[in-house]
């Protein structure tokens, strides 16, 4: 029983009769190159991405991907430290460096010629944040990528892991972060494309390696040593950023999640109540702007709140109030009381009348218009 499950098992994951070693080898040296309309084919792709951006489409952004080829270089980068092929990884990265350069320098331009102004361009901010999320949707979208072209009946894998890693909307943000001389735009939307392409590259080399792909006959006998070497670095130093990125932004959601129970559950303090908050995560540490209304907070109903809030991980100098709307409740006299609504209504009446004098004024000119306006009467036989 227990050699049955093994057995069907192995055969449940085994990929050997479904691979086409040497049409993927043709596949991926054929689409490394940027030449004739694969260039232009790149720039419509960029420029179709950029005016998606521009008014927050995604299914324009979408169609971009799925006609765009800046797969080829990738997938050639990773195959060909995979079978150690030096000339296809000289190849690879001039057609890389192409790629990118021809996408930032369309994508700048339609930025710079475009009137659309941009007020809230969620999408192209998406773009400038990457985090560990990335790099797993980078890395499995690679395995699935490679082994898309790996097999011999080929599918609709690649148009998908095209739209998931999101190859053309960072590179259309580092144009917009070109064509408005914004820096945090165009650094960190070039952070998001590295890492997606060199974990598509890294998931090449692993299933190239896992594959058994013949290495090139010019490499054989040589050492991988220092390949390996120079790949465990560059991953350090991509990985490492993205991964504090991710931390930053659990925090921060935590911390909003958080306030907004603290909030929630203290709406009512002794006669004053919340009626708006603000998170600011730009200080450090985060705080919480509480705007208040109604009466004025004592101090044993701020303890109160501070104690709270300390159960959501808040800390004292993290909330800060804002009292411009309470007012302040003082020990006065019935007589004093009645005095100063009699007052108020005195002052009310007043602005009323005023109002009601200027309506009469222009009534009456408007009237005199009218009049002016009105045909004057013919004269009758009796008049004559």
């Amino acid at each position: 029983m227990k050699e049955k499950i093994s057995s069907f098992l192995k055969s449940l994951v085994s990929l050997a009769d479904y691979v086409d070693l040497d049409g993927a080898n043709a596949s991926i040296r054929k689409n490394i190159y940027f030449r004739g309309p694969t260039v232009f084919i790149l720039a419509c792709a960029i420029i179709i991405a950029s005016v998606g951006l521009n008014v927050n489409s995604i299914p324009v952004i979408i169609g971009a991907m799925l006609i765009s080829p800046v797969m080829g270089p990738i997938l050639g980068f990773g195959f060909s430290l995979g079978v150690r092929d030096m000339q296809l990884l000289k190849d690879s990265l001039r057609n890389f460096a192409v790629m990118v350069v021809i996408s930032i320098i369309a994508s700048a331009l339609y930025f710079l010629l475009s009137p659309l102004n941009m007020e809230h361009p969620t999408e192209l901010l998406a773009r400038t944040n990457p985090t560990i999320y990335d790099v797993l949707i980078a890395l499995f979208g690679g395995f699935a990528g490679i082994l898309e072209i790996s097999r011999s009946e080929k599918g609709t894998v690649l148009s998908g892991v095209a739209i998931a890693t999101a190859l053309m909307p960072p590179l259309c943000t580092v144009g917009y972060g070109l064509s408005i001389l914004n820096w945090s735009y165009v650094l960190g939307a070039l952070y998001l494309f590295l890492i997606n392409s060199i974990f598509i590259a890294l998931a090449t080399f692993v299933m190239v390696k896992y594959l058994k792909f013949p290495v090139a006959s010019s490499a054989q006998g040589r050492s991988n040593g220092l390949t390996g070497r120079a790949v465990a670095v560059i991953l350090i130093i991509i990985i490492v950023p993205s991964v504090l990125s991710a931390v930053r932004m659990v925090q921060e959601s935590n911390f909003k999640r958080n306030a907004a129970a603290l909030v929630s559950s203290n709406k009512s303090l002794g006669k004053g109540f919340i009626y708006d908050y603000s998170v600011d995560l730009a200080t450090k540490p985060a705080t919480i702007e509480l705007f208040m209304a109604g009466e004025k907070l004592s101090d044993s109903d701020k303890d109160k709140l501070f104690e709270e809030a300390e159960r959501y991980g808040i800390t004292r100098s993290q909330l800060i109030f804002r009292e411009e709307a309470v007012t302040v409740r003082e020990d006065i006299s019935e007589t004093e009381v009645i005095q100063s609504i009699l007052e108020h209504s005195d002052k009310q009446v007043e602005r009323l009348n005023a109002t009601i004098a200027v309506l009469r004024d222009s009534i009456s000119a408007l009237n005199q218009q009218l009049n002016q306006l009105r045909p004057k009467a013919l004269p009758t036989e009796n008049s004559k």
